[in-house]
């Protein structure tokens, strides 16, 4: 099966538009990676600080 990425004369917006819309999902994917990771470290300060 070929895929036709042919965005035809709409190119010029079609291609930008998807650039933007990977890099939000990408920006999105590692804020949440990040947030977790500081919200694992809090609990475990909160854990050791309560022994």
């Amino acid at each position: 099966m070929m895929l036709d990425f042919d965005a035809g004369k709409y190119a010029l917006y079609v291609w930008p538009a998807y650039a933007v819309s990977a890099a939000v999902f990408v920006w999105m994917i590692a804020d949440s990676l990040l947030r977790a990771r500081r919200w694992r470290e809090e609990l475990e300060r909160r854990k050791d600080d309560r022994a």
